[in-house]
Formats: C-alpha cells, sequence, structure tokens
C-alpha cells in the first residue's frame, strides 16, 4: 500500500467530537519527545502533516488526519498527546490521562493503537504500565520501536529482546512490534503493509 492523499482534519478534546466512525482509524501515541509526529509525516510522506518540535509535550489535543491510500480506500491516523508528560500542572495532566482513556476505550472504530517506544532506552515505567492498562481495556495495538539510526549496530536488537522480556511478567505472548527509522524510512513499508491488511478485514459500523 501506499498513501497518494494526506490531511488534517480536526483536532479536540472530546471523542465525542470526532469525525463521524465510517472507516477505519488507528491512533498513535507514546512518551513524549519518543519522534511520534515524526514518524507520522514518513509514514504519509509529508513531512508538514504533523506539528514536530523538540519542546515534549507539544500535542495536546486529538488530532486526525484523513489518509487516502492507493487502493482509493479512506481512513484516519491520528495523533494523541504523549503519556509521558512535559512540565505541566497536575491538573492539566489528569485531563490529558482522561481524554486520551475516553478516546481509547470509546471511539468505536479504532482499529488498532501503535504504542512507540524509543529504541535507544532501557525500559521505561510510563510504556510498560500504559501497555498493561491497554490489555486490561482490551485495546488491540503493536509497539513501534523509534529511533534505531540513533543505535549502535545490535542495540537495538538488544534493547527491543529487554523490552519484551520486561512485558512477560504480566502478558503470554508479546504484542507484534515493527522497528523504525525516520531518517533512512526504515519500516516505513512493514507498517503500511499491517495497516493495509486491517483496512481490508474492517467492517463499517
Amino acid at each position: 500500500m501506499e498513501i497518494i492523499s494526506s490531511h488534517y482534519l480536526i483536532s479536540n478534546a472530546d471523542y465525542k467530537q470526532c469525525p463521524v466512525p465510517d472507516r477505519p482509524e488507528y491512533a498513535f501515541i507514546g512518551r513524549s519527545n519518543v519522534g511520534k509526529s515524526s514518524l507520522i509525516n514518513m509514514l504519509c510522506n509529508n513531512k508538514n502533516l504533523a506539528k514536530t518540535s523538540a519542546a515534549p509535550g507539544k500535542t495536546q489535543l486529538v488530532n486526525h488526519f484523513e489518509i487516502v491510500s492507493d487502493d482509493k480506500k479512506k481512513w484516519y491516523l491520528v495523533d494523541l498527546p504523549g503519556y509521558g508528560y512535559a512540565k505541566i500542572s497536575q491538573s492539566s495532566r489528569r485531563r490529558w490521562e482522561q481524554m486520551i482513556e475516553n478516546y481509547i476505550r470509546k471511539r468505536e472504530n479504532l482499529v488498532c493503537l501503535f504504542v512507540l517506544i524509543d529504541s535507544r532506552h532501557e525500559p521505561q515505567t510510563a510504556d510498560l504500565d500504559f501497555i498493561n492498562r491497554l490489555g486490561k481495556w482490551e485495546i488491540p495495538f503493536v509497539l513501534v520501536f523509534t529511533k534505531n539510526d540513533k543505535n549502535k549496530p545490535a542495540a537495538t536488537k538488544r534493547q527491543v529482546e529487554t523490552f519484551l522480556s520486561a512485558l512477560n511478567e504480566n502478558w503470554e505472548e508479546p504484542p507484534p512490534y515493527f522497528i523504525t527509522s525516520v531518517i533512512n524510512k526504515e519500516g516505513r513499508k512493514p507498517l503500511l503493509d499491517y495497516i493495509d491488511a486491517l483496512n481490508k478485514s474492517f467492517k463499517r459500523l
């Protein structure tokens, strides 16, 4: 699959204000500064689609983008706020957490959640806790390890294995995962092929 069109649609703080759920939807989430917006732009081959920033916490709303693939299918891609928050107040943090949870648990056409993990680091508590909550909520998700180009050879493989081992405490088997690099577009085709397969199995609500 290839994306032939992508454009920003709407931002909101309430899942009830999201676009009509008449097509498959895929959301991307991760700790702040994991490279989420850059990955979205790489997948869509549109460097100006999602706003990127060196400062964590740039994304503060549920941001919808309308995508058209080369098979003429239309679907939504969603950029969610991070769960490893920048320097914000406790009230803002609670508001973000509730907004994210409401969207993830109640958005009826959400096909899959892509959880981004920085491949440079050891397993982070924020990532593990969030993934365990997804299990309790029975949300379908996959892992996307980012910034592979910033690692030394074989380092990503070691970090991925360490992360999956950490999940073994609460999971019988690990979720599907992808390894990516925005710089050299590694992982782009496997991710798009995965979405393409899910698109084909999507049943209109």
